[in-house]
């Protein structure tokens, strides 16, 4: 299980789960990323639209274990499958849409 963010780019999900020795895009808690600080080492080439232009998420592990997705209520369902595979998630989790913790 892992946490980190993710974007949708045109019906693709892009997903980074944290890396402990990560240097680029850490967030201020320093276990997990920052959409806003890793954007310019991840967006795909040529691309000069801002890290918010595009519906993201982020995955969390609560303080009982149990995986937590925020995301923009734009991404539709089909993704949850994908998160759950790039993020090594267990069926048990809760999704919350529309909230700026993403």
């Amino acid at each position: 299980m892992s946490r980190g963010v993710f974007w949708i780019i045109d019906n693709v999900l892009l997903a980074f789960p944290f890396m402990e020795d990560a240097l680029e895009g850490v967030a201020k808690s320093g276990n997990t990323y920052n959409h806003k600080k890793l954007w310019n080492a991840v967006k795909p080439h040529g691309c000069s639209k801002p890290y918010n232009y595009y519906p993201r998420g982020r995955v969390e592990i609560s303080n009982k274990g149990k995986p937590i997705i925020y995301m923009n209520p734009n991404i539709g369902n089909e993704f949850i499958a994908l998160i759950k595979s790039e993020f090594a998630l267990c069926d048990e989790l809760i999704i919350r849409y529309g909230v700026e913790k993403y």
